[in-house]
């Protein structure tokens, strides 16, 4: 944000988790670089929060096996001539070691080595968000919460189940929303007074005064800590006094439009929405929210668009055939997708990816370019892009045979990942995982 009520508003996306979690899925780009929704990455949402909130200025940290997420980035997400200035970027920051010989060391480390660029755009307040959820929010409230409060740094929480809450870092704040306690990832997650059997946890997005963000890495920086935000950094201010508050996520509310309120069929309002996708089931369980009309997710409110880079795709289409019928059901599907004289139920269908006569796909999510060759059986299963199934294939239905093959979670759920490029018979299989394929991300 170029400046206005809360001064001069500067976005910092950190992007360069490895998603190690998310294996296969995560062997040749970096989890914010991982397809969703059909059409989407997941960078997409935190994105289209700032840009939707009216922040334009957006610097993207980098780093593990980052190229397809650089060109998606420079393909969808540049501003025209008119815009393109020091207030109007989404820019890419890869890590150039310039505190010493080393990489980013924690979420803190990748911003502190960058300290200088919030210096060179004169930032009043720095939003530090996540690219590793899936999640919609008005960071423009978040901001308005946080200068109210005159808070050093205001953390972003949602309540979860105590059961799940040990995962995340969870807080403990008094009435007025300020912070006395924050744990990293406890095995006993503090409840909330008025709400029993859940606890606030912290989403990873944090909005900081200038001075206290500087101030809080530098000391940092001298200490033999992990360099993390969640570990370090707000535990540390807490337990310093320093204005820590929390922001209520379920009080933040999404534009939407009256007339569709009013005059379509069930229509809902837009609702806040956060799943943490870091793992293989939780990532296959949002698609299948999404598939749900009732879904707490909607993806077509015009008044909170989820942008991403548009590709001249074909319309997609089903068409029965060879005397197969075509069934689809509650299906999400992406541009260029054909589905040929076959069922497909319960599904994500990504761009271009075609399913052939007589084969079924149930409660599967289809990574983009994925031909499914004919009379094959697919179900709960996640099958990365650019594979080609034979006719026959049978995935899902043996947990035995598919973990020779490809990888079973144990959640059940089947993953095939990008197939492997081998030049010649001696390729060493190490440095193949460690490269970034541009052709295949």
């Amino acid at each position: 944000m170029y400046g206005g009520k809360y001064g001069r508003v500067l976005g910092v996306v950190l992007a360069g988790g490895k998603g190690e979690r998310l294996m296969p899925l995560t062997r040749y780009r970096a989890k914010p670089a991982v397809y969703f929704g059909g059409k989407y990455r997941i960078i997409d949402f935190a994105l289209s929060n700032f840009i939707n909130s009216g922040i334009f200025a957006v610097y993207v940290l980098v780093q593990f096996k980052s190229q397809s997420l650089n060109e998606h980035i420079e393909r969808g997400w540049q501003f025209g001539s008119a815009l393109r200035g020091r207030d109007f970027f989404v820019t890419l920051v890869p890590a150039q070691m310039w505190r010493g010989e080393h990489w980013f060391q924690g979420t803190a480390d990748a911003v502190f080595q960058n300290l200088h660029l919030i210096s060179l755009f004169n930032a009043d307040h720095v939003c530090i968000f996540a690219a590793d959820h899936i999640y919609k929010m008005d960071i423009d409230q978040m901001l308005a919460f946080h200068v109210r409060r005159r808070a050093d740094v205001t953390v972003a929480a949602n309540a979860v189940p105590i059961a799940e809450a040990s995962q995340f870092g969870c807080i403990k704040a008094d009435m007025n929303g300020r912070i006395i306690e924050f744990q990293e990832k406890p095995a006993n997650p503090p409840e909330i007074p008025d709400k029993p059997g859940y606890s606030y946890v912290s989403m990873g997005n944090y909005i900081f005064d200038r001075a206290a963000l500087e101030e809080s890495l530098i000391a940092d920086s001298q200490q033999p800590t992990s360099h993390d935000f969640g570990r370090d950094i707000i535990p540390g201010m807490v337990k310093d006094k320093a204005r820590v508050f929390a922001y209520d996520f379920s009080t933040n509310v999404l534009p939407h439009s009256s007339w569709e309120v009013e005059n379509m069929h069930q229509w809902r309002e837009d609702r806040p929405y956060w799943r943490d996708v870091g793992t293989i089931s939780a990532y296959w369980r949002a698609h299948m929210e999404l598939l749900s009309y009732e879904s707490e997710m909607t993806l077509y409110n015009p008044m909170w668009p989820i942008r991403t880079v548009s590709f001249a795709d074909p319309p997609s289409y089903s068409y029965p055939t060879e005397g197969n019928d075509c069934v689809v059901r509650r299906v999400l599907m992406a541009e260029g997708g054909r589905i040929l004289g076959a069922r497909v139920e319960n599904s994500v269908l990504s761009r271009n990816c075609v399913i052939q006569p007589s084969s079924v796909v149930e409660e599967s999510v289809i990574g983009q370019g994925v031909i499914i060759g004919r009379n094959c059986r697919i179900k709960r299963a996640i099958i990365d892009a650019n594979n080609c199934l034979p006719d026959n294939t049978v995935i899902g239905e043996d947990p035995e045979a598919d973990a020779r093959l490809y990888t079973v979670d144990p959640s059940g759920i089947t993953v095939m990942g990008m197939p492997r490029i081998q030049y010649q018979q001696d390729v060493d299989e190490k440095a193949l995982d460690t490269f970034s394929w541009t052709t295949f991300s």
